[in-house]
């Protein structure tokens, strides 16, 4: 190809371009022929005849072409009457492209695409779900008010379709037909109304983007849907995460007042007081978030930082720049920001702090600046490789013209020369110079005290010193006074020599002085250092008591022992108990009595029974008609299909009691008097519970556990299909009935951690794991005291696996693992560490003629998310020895490696766990009518599928039922037809649906369809479900 895209040629006025299909520009012939602007009239000639031809292969290459040339940049406008006319082609690639083109094309070609509006609303009835989606954006992008009427249909029709990607593409066509026609709008809030309500996390970005742009102000719309909102947030796209946030934003700030911080603070203080260390950290993040708030809330939230950082520096290290001084900070909170960065300094980051707190020491703020400068003082104490630095540092600031700045300096080199005065004589002289040029007593008196604690050693200096204050005795403060008699007491028992006469005219001022406090220490230093008759004893060991040793001060932080107040309160605000504080008790050493936090249902359960109310009536006579029992079966799945992440039917029950009075055990077609109905219908089984007494004890010998009573059920769906529905649901109230008689009758310790809402009388069908559930409220009780008892509803649960296979997998070898063997399987059960958790079983074995001592978990090394629960340390394990331990592993429905050390005593292992896509599932039990009801829910993007050609005797059910449970922990479930074979199961982490269908073709042919919302998952498992059906 040549590398010029233009061909120059005088004499024809033009060349073809090189490539066929790329643009090229006319040149200007010498006779002035064609314009400057001409179009050249063989351009894309050969697209045009393709886009002609009877050949799809030619077709679908030129309009992979076109869109090419629009991806780069490319105008293609010109071949739009030769796209258009291919917008009706039955090759399904064709027509993809032939929509990604008209999308780009129609708003500048909408007299061309007007005329294939009859085909874009065929398009929009089309089964596949993009030509829907793609037929519906073109139709929007026609920008003509005359097809308005047209597009409110179309868009509609579309929001109300099964696949979540039409609903989104309708959410974008509200936004263009609201600007095409803004009298639209009540009837387009309609639509949003609707689509707001979806629980696609496809549609949830789309349609508050529509919201945002049509009705901003019906905050009334998002009420309903604000939590549903808020939950979905985490699983939406990136876009729509923006829009949805900004959304919450605007809607958080007109519902709530002063949002959180009062929550965020207490939940910070619980975790703190009650969590694990290795938890407590996940507050730090949302306490540094406080910090944008207003003043008041700064402080508080600081200071509990400050009290946390002192035993904890790694909790906020992460956000160490978050505590730095704004000049806008008032005084306060500046002060408390540096005491939680001298709590944080460290090594590290001592060098990065030190520069900041020069700037710091200029501030006009004097109170932070002399702040700053103690700050420096106890970093220098607490990190000894700075001492030196910030020794040096002060000194400097001796030579600052803020006197305040050069005073507290003074204190502090002080208390920084006393931990190690040797060192040091030299800053100790050029302060004593610094004496007549200093005015603040506090300076003076630190002055004074360091030089006459080290006369000894500035002989010559301390004397001139003394002679210096001895002349502004009587104008000093009371603080330096006191300090100029310490300082001639010393030099009085050092160097008497010199400075006698000295100390005797300043005792001599202090004995007439004002202040009692002076005249005392006068007269006590006169009788201890200048012995007379009256000197006692101790003016022997006047030198020892001057000149003792002292120690050295420990400069702390004022937080260090406030964290035995509670976090967040008052007390622990002023540091003080305050009036009706409660102290926090310490740990027990002896956990308390745990069964005092049981529940005991069995007496509740008495109370709801009504077989002792039961009217004298004909025990043939039903409350409920065969059709009413029908309905009721069918809402209450509807029911259980709207209640989202629900794990069971007790979960569906409760979530309808408590938020509309509904639940799926009762009859769907109770109304006004439903409560009548159901103490009616409550009455009328009591009765006819003595018709079924012997059925009862018949069952009863099947059902003693709770996977006797799931293969109970089994047993009662399959042998439905040669019955009717009501006789199915007639053996499923039998049922019903001898749980209930058992739940009263045997009283196992199992039943008390069970909550009322986990009774057999609700629930048929149970799952294995019984999860204790907190305390009924009252208004709890009273919304399930009109609950039909009886009533069969259409249950998705968990039922035990049809088959578990026996592969092990090698997790450590023994060479590997110096003489240490592990292997592990899936047990396919549900997991006692979890309900989200996959249930592993390791095998470990001692290959060695030595005990292996300690063997646990060590460092864990999990993709974000997942979860594990390890196995108690093994003490030791004898040669030829092995034992199997159970762990559970939360993968998150994925099918990544959980990675980890096994550990002995001596070493460490690195293994690796990876779960087939199979066993990220578990078995779920249901008829028929409700897995077609879920696979019609499930289809569209939610659908795969494929083709599988094997042997007829391949074909065969039991061949295909092995197969399938084999590959993966699925459920059997009922089927009235001999040639589809479905499978059901809920992925572990999520509860998402996992819906398997194989149905036999005419020959050797069978086709695989997997339904899920899970699509990832779902393609897996078709991937691997497919050449096992395949091989023979």
């Amino acid at each position: 190809m040549s590398s010029n895209s233009f061909a120059y040629n005088e004499q024809s006025g033009g060349g073809e371009a090189t490539e066929l299909g790329q643009e090229a520009t006319s040149t200007i012939s010498p006779s002035g022929a064609f314009g400057l602007f001409s179009s050249d009239m063989k351009k894309n000639e050969d697209l045009k005849q393709m886009l002609e031809s009877n050949k799809d292969s030619a077709k679908l290459d030129a309009m992979k072409r076109i869109v090419g040339m629009i991806a780069k940049g490319k105008n293609a406008s010109e071949l739009f009457p030769a796209v258009v006319k291919n917008v009706a082609s039955k090759n399904i690639e064709i027509k993809k492209l032939v929509y990604v083109y008209l999308v780009r094309y129609a708003e500048e070609q909408q007299d061309l695409a007007l005329l294939s509006i009859s085909t874009f609303q065929r398009a929009l009835k089309d089964p596949n779900q993009l030509i829907r989606a793609s037929a519906l954006r073109v139709l929007s992008s026609i920008r003509v008010p005359i097809i308005v009427p047209i597009m409110m249909l179309a868009i509609k029709e579309a929001s109300a379709d099964l696949s979540p990607y039409v609903r989104k593409n309708a959410a974008h066509a509200i936004q263009k037909l609201y600007s095409l026609d803004p009298e639209q709008k009540e009837m387009l809030i309609e639509i949003i109304e609707k689509l707001l309500k979806d629980k696609s996390t496809l549609v949830a970005g789309s349609v508050v983007m529509a919201f945002e742009e049509v009705c901003p102000d019906r905050i009334d719309l998002i009420h309903k849907n604000y939590r549903k909102l808020c939950n979905l947030l985490v699983d939406v796209e990136e876009w729509g995460q923006v829009v949805i946030i900004h959304m919450l934003t605007r809607y958080a700030r007109t519902q709530f007042v002063s949002p959180w911080k009062e929550v965020v603070m207490a939940v910070a203080q619980l975790y703190w007081h009650i969590a694990p260390k290795s938890e407590a950290g996940i507050i730090s993040k949302s306490l540094v978030r406080l910090l944008r708030s207003n003043r008041e809330v700064q402080y508080i939230v600081l200071q509990n930082i400050a009290t946390m950082s002192i035993q904890r520096k790694g909790m906020f290290e992460p956000y160490l720049k978050s505590f730095y001084v704004r000049s806008t900070d008032p005084t306060m909170i500046k002060i408390l920001k540096l005491e939680i960065l001298t709590n944080l300094a460290n090594e590290a980051n001592i060098s990065t702090l030190l520069r900041e707190f020069q700037t710091y020491v200029k501030s006009q703020d004097k109170q932070f600046a002399a702040a700053t400068i103690q700050t420096i003082g106890r970093c220098a104490t607490s990190i000894t490789e700075v001492s030196d630095t910030c020794l040096n540092g002060l000194v400097c600031l001796l030579s600052n013209r803020d006197e305040i700045v050069v005073a507290e300096s003074v204190v502090v080199i002080k208390k920084l020369l006393q931990m190690q005065p040797i060192q040091h004589g030299e800053i100790i002289k050029h302060m004593a110079k610094l004496l007549d040029s200093i005015t603040v007593p506090v300076a003076r008196a630190s002055i004074l005290w360091l030089i006459g604690e080290n006369c000894e050693r500035v002989p010559k200096i301390a004397p001139d010193v003394l002679r210096k204050t001895a002349k502004s005795f009587t104008s000093e403060d009371d603080l330096v006074k006191l300090q100029i008699l310490n300082l001639g007491a010393k030099l009085y028992l050092t160097n008497s020599k010199q400075t006698k006469l000295l100390t005797q005219y300043i005792l001599n001022l202090g004995k007439y002085d004002q202040n009692y406090d002076i005249r005392d220490r006068t007269r006590f230093i006169r009788q201890l250092i200048v012995p007379n008759e009256k000197s006692g004893a101790l003016s022997k060991y006047a030198k020892k008591i001057f000149l003792a040793q002292k120690p050295a001060p420990v400069l702390e932080s004022p937080f260090k022992d406030r964290d035995h107040f509670q976090l967040g309160t008052l007390s622990h605000t002023l540091n003080t108990k305050a009036a009706g504080y409660l102290e926090l008790s310490n740990w027990p050493e002896v956990a308390p009595d745990p069964s005092v936090r049981n529940v005991e249902v069995i007496e509740l359960a008495k109370e709801w029974t009504p077989a002792g109310k039961a009217k004298k009536e004909n025990p043939d006579e039903k409350f409920y008609s065969e059709s009413e029992e029908e309905e009721d079966s069918s809402e209450s799945s509807s029911d259980s299909e709207s209640a989202s992440g629900s794990e069971s039917g007790e979960d569906e029950e409760e979530d309808h009691s408590g938020d509309s009075g509904e639940d799926s055990g009762e009859s769907g077609s109770e109304s006004e008097a439903g409560k009548g109905r159901a103490a009616k219908h409550a009455k009328a089984r009591g009765k006819g519970d003595s018709k079924d007494v012997d059925k009862e004890k018949e069952n009863s010998k099947t059902s003693e556990s709770s996977s006797g009573e799931s293969s109970s059920i089994e047993e009662s769906s399959s042998d439905s299909e040669s019955e009717s529905e009501s006789e199915s649901e007639s053996e499923s109230r039998k049922i019903t009935k001898e749980k209930e008689k058992k739940a009263k009758q045997d009283r196992n310790p199992l039943t008390k951690d069970v909550s009322l809402l986990d009774l057999d009388d609700f629930n048929p069908v149970s799952s294995p794991v019984v999860l204790p559930t907190p305390a009924l409220s009252p208004s709890l009780i009273a919304d399930l005291e009109g609950l039909n008892l009886s009533a069969t509803s259409s249950v998705i649960s968990v039922s035990t696996p049809v088959f578990v296979p026996g592969k092990t997998h090698v997790l450590l070898h023994r060479m590997s693992g110096k003489g240490l063997a592990a292997h592990y399987f899936f047990p396919r059960q549900p997991c006692i560490f979890g309900d989200q958790m996959v249930s592993v079983q390791i095998t470990l074995n001692n290959t060695t003629d030595q005990k292996i001592e300690n063997i646990h978990i060590g460092g864990k090394k999990l993709p974000m998310g997942m979860q594990m629960h390890v196995f108690n340390p093994i003490e030791s394990l004898e040669p030829a020895g092995s034992i199997t331990v159970s762990v559970g592993i939360d993968f998150c429905d994925s099918t990544q490696t959980a990675s980890f050390q096994l550990c002995t005593k001596d070493d460490c292992f690195s293994v690796n766990i990876q779960p087939p896509i199979g066993e990220l599932l578990l078995p779920v039990a249901m008829s028929e009518k409700d897995f077609k009801k879920e696979q019609g829910m499930l289809s569209g993007m939610n659908e795969t599928s494929t083709t599988i050609i094997a042997a007829p005797q391949n074909f065969a059910s039991s061949v295909i039922l092995q197969k399938v449970v084999n590959v993966a922990n699925v459920g059997v479930v009922p089927s009235g037809q001999d040639n589809v074979h479905r499978f059901a199961a809920k992925t572990v982490h999520s509860g998402s649906l996992m819906l398997v269908t194989v149905e036999l073709k005419e020959g050797s042919t069978a086709q695989l369809i997997i339904n899920t919302e899970k699509t990832v998952i779902g393609s897996v498992l078709l991937r691997e479900l497919k050449p096992v059906l395949s091989q023979g």
